[in-house]
């Protein structure tokens, strides 16, 4: 039975897998096509951050250009929004979009969005132990006569899928502030709705598949943990 539930925790992590493969192309693809679709309000990406931005008392939150593609980012260390140089100069659709979800990130920070703040404090923890976890649970997988090892690595591991999960409602709240927020201050038309809901659902899409495959190697170590007590 231990080894029949073992493989089928394989076959879904596989399965995972392919579904992140998946969303990456999809978000890469759905960025593509709807900045080929310019904004009827005419902002670029830069425009419509900062606009949001002091239109929600950050005026002092300044937005700068990054080179890459889809490496845009707030860092709330240095309350700075990044936009790559595609998203912060371009008209399109897709570019407002990615902008005013990184501003969405930026307003979390101000209201102090209690998944945001979990985040951060779990951010030095979560560090260390994503460092750390990989290696002391291949060394409990390689001395079983050890237990202890793969427990710990189990628990270190434990604290790095829990910051993915929290990752999750911090995405979504983002993209649901900007949706919000770009109609109501006309940068997009109800028309336009539609493009911005395909490119953020295809990049939130990237992160449950992330966080999926997370829990579930988690689960598989616990379940070689649980396997080898029982053995015991």
């Amino acid at each position: 039975m231990f080894n029949l539930t073992y493989w089928y925790m394989e076959v879904l992590i596989l399965l995972a897998f392919g579904l992140s493969i998946w969303a990456q192309f999809r978000v890469k693809g759905t960025f593509n096509r709807w900045s080929q679709v310019e904004a009827m309000s005419g902002l670029t990406g830069y425009e419509a951050a900062r606009r949001m931005l002091d239109a929600n008392g950050l005026h002092d939150v300044p937005v700068e250009p990054v080179r890459g593609v889809l490496s845009d980012h707030y860092d709330p260390i240095h309350r700075v929004v990044r936009l790559s140089e595609p998203v912060y100069y371009e008209r399109s659709i897709a570019a407002i979009s990615v902008a005013c979800h990184e501003v969405g990130h930026a307003i979390q920070h101000k209201v102090h969005y209690p998944m945001l703040v979990a985040r951060h404090k779990m951010f030095p923890v979560v560090n260390f132990a994503s460092g750390i976890a990989p290696f002391l649970i291949i060394a409990g997988l390689i001395f079983s006569a050890i237990p202890g090892l793969l427990l710990l690595g189990i628990i270190f591991f434990s604290a790095a899928v829990l910051f993915q999960v929290i990752t999750l409602p911090v995405e979504f709240n983002a993209s649901a502030r900007a949706r919000d927020l770009m109609i109501a201050h006309g940068f997009i038309t109800n028309q336009e709705e539609r493009g911005v809901a395909k490119v953020l659902n295809a990049a939130a899409l990237t992160y449950v598949a992330a966080a999926l495959i997370s829990v579930l190697e988690l689960l598989k170590y616990i379940l070689i943990f649980t396997g080898r007590s029982n053995e015991e």
